[in-house]
C-alpha cells in the first residue's frame, strides 16, 4: 500500500497547558495514525495575542509551548499565529494558514486534513491552494452553529466547503445543519466519534460513589465547561422541585459565580457541586457515580460526554440538540427534554423513579462509537479526497 501523507491542522488539541482541550481530536489523529499506510503530521497552531496582551496569565502558560514536540506518540508541530482576542476570528484562517505553511512548506504531502471547520477549513484551504493539493474539513458543533452563521465568518466557512473535496459531519443532524447553510449534502459523510470501552463501561456505583465521597442521595451531573450554552443554570432553577437531589458540575468556565449566586438564591447550595477542571483519566468513575447526566446545552454538534456516560451505563437527560435523537433511541438511554427547568425535572424524575440497569443503557451505542473504526474511516475517507478524479464523498 502507497503511503499516504497527511497534513492534518488542528487547532483544538491537548497541550500541558490545556491537557483536556480538543481531547477528541487527539484520539481520532492517533487512531487515522494507527491504520496501516498513513503517514501522519500534525499541526497545532497556537494564537498569540499581540503584546501586552500576551503577558496575560491566560497565555502565559502557552508562551512557554514547545515548537515541536512527540504528544503521545504523535510528532506535533506548534508554530505560533497573532490571534486577536473576540474581535479577529474573520482574520485567523489566513493567520493559521501562513503559520502552517512556514513550518511545513518543504514537505510533501497528499492531502490536507482539517479537525474543525473554523478557523482549520478555511486555512486548510489556503494551505492546499498553495501547495496544490486536495483538502477536507469536518463539522463538529459550534464551528457550525456559530461560525457558519456569524456575517464575519460564514463566507469563509461556504467557501471552504465549496473548495473541498470532502467533507465529514459528527452526526446526521449536524450533516442536515450544514446543508442548511448552503453547504452541498452529498459532499458530506457522517463521521461518528469513538469510545474507549476499556475506560468507559459500566461499573459499581456505590463503589464510584465512596471513591468521590458521595453519599447515597440522587445524584445528576454535568460535564462540560460553565459556560452559558451548556445550560448549567436551566439544572439549577430545577433543583428546587427536585429535593434531596444532588448536583454535580464538572468543569470550569466564566459563569461559575453566576452559579454559586443563583444556587444561593434558590436556596439549593447545600446541593450544587462544583468539581472544577475534572482529569480525563477520573471521568468514567464519575459517570459511574452519578444517577443521571444532565446536558441541557442549547447547540451541540453530537457531544463527547453524551457517549461517555452511555458508555458508563449512566442515562443522560439533554436538549434537543445537534445529535441527540441518534442517541437518545429509547428511554432506556434517557430522555429529550426541552430547556425549560420544569422539563428537565420530570425527565429526571422520571428516570429516578425507575432507573434501568446500567448494562442496558450502555448497549443502546450498539458498537456504533469505537476509536479504531473512526481511525478507519478517516483513513479510507482522506484516501478518497487526495484522489484527484473523485471529488465528493460515499456514505462512511
Amino acid at each position: 500500500m502507497t503511503p499516504l501523507r497527511v497534513l492534518s491542522i488542528a487547532t483544538l488539541f491537548p497541550d500541558a497547558a490545556r491537557p483536556n482541550f480538543g481531547l477528541f481530536v487527539e484520539k481520532s489523529l492517533r487512531a487515522l495514525a494507527a491504520q496501516p499506510g498513513i503517514d501522519l503530521t500534525v499541526v497545532a497552531p497556537i494564537g498569540l495575542p499581540p503584546f501586552p496582551l500576551s503577558l496575560h496569565p491566560r497565555y502565559r502558560a502557552l508562551r512557554a509551548l514547545p515548537p515541536y514536540e512527540n504528544w503521545n506518540g504523535l510528532a506535533i508541530h506548534r508554530p505560533r499565529f497573532t490571534l486577536l482576542p473576540k474581535i479577529g476570528a474573520r482574520f485567523n484562517p489566513a493567520k493559521v494558514a501562513r503559520a502552517v505553511l512556514r513550518t511545513m512548506r518543504e514537505q510533501l504531502f497528499d492531502v490536507v486534513d482539517a479537525q474543525f471547520f473554523h478557523p482549520d477549513g478555511p486555512a486548510a484551504m489556503r494551505v492546499a491552494e498553495t501547495l496544490d493539493l486536495p483538502f477536507s474539513a469536518k463539522a463538529r458543533g459550534a464551528d457550525i452553529s456559530h461560525f457558519g452563521h456569524d456575517p464575519a465568518t460564514a463566507p469563509q466557512v461556504v467557501e471552504a466547503a465549496q473548495k473541498a473535496a470532502g467533507l465529514l459531519a459528527v452526526s446526521e443532524s449536524m450533516r442536515r445543519d450544514m446543508a442548511a447553510i448552503g453547504i452541498d449534502a452529498g459532499k458530506i459523510a457522517v463521521h461518528y466519534t469513538g469510545i474507549d470501552t476499556a475506560r468507559f463501561h459500566p461499573g459499581d456505583r456505590a463503589a464510584a460513589r465512596k471513591a468521590l465521597g458521595m453519599d447515597d442521595t440522587p445524584a445528576i451531573l454535568t460535564v462540560g465547561a460553565l459556560i452559558a450554552r451548556k445550560g448549567q443554570a436551566l439544572v439549577i432553577e430545577a433543583l428546587p422541585t427536585l429535593p434531596g437531589t444532588h448536583y454535580w458540575l464538572a468543569g470550569a468556565g466564566e459563569q461559575e459565580g453566576r452559579y454559586r449566586a443563583l444556587a444561593q438564591k434558590l436556596g439549593v447550595a447545600d446541593r450544587v457541586h462544583f468539581l472544577g477542571a475534572v482529569a480525563n483519566a477520573d471521568l468514567p468513575g464519575l459517570y459511574r457515580a452519578a444517577d443521571i447526566v444532565v446536558m441541557p446545552s442549547a447547540s451541540e454538534g453530537l457531544a463527547n460526554a453524551w457517549v461517555e456516560a452511555l458508555a458508563c451505563g449512566t442515562p443522560i437527560v439533554i436538549s434537543d440538540a445537534g445529535g441527540a435523537a441518534e442517541l437518545v433511541t429509547s428511554p432506556i438511554a434517557g430522555r429529550i427534554a426541552q430547556r425549560t427547568p420544569v422539563a428537565i425535572a420530570e425527565a429526571v424524575q422520571t428516570i429516578l423513579a425507575a432507573p434501568p440497569e446500567p448494562t442496558a443503557v450502555a448497549a443502546t451505542l450498539g458498537g456504533r462509537f469505537d476509536w479504531d473504526r473512526n481511525g478507519r474511516e478517516l483513513a479510507e475517507h482522506l484516501r478518497r479526497c487526495a484522489d484527484r478524479n473523485q471529488i465528493g464523498t460515499v456514505p462512511i
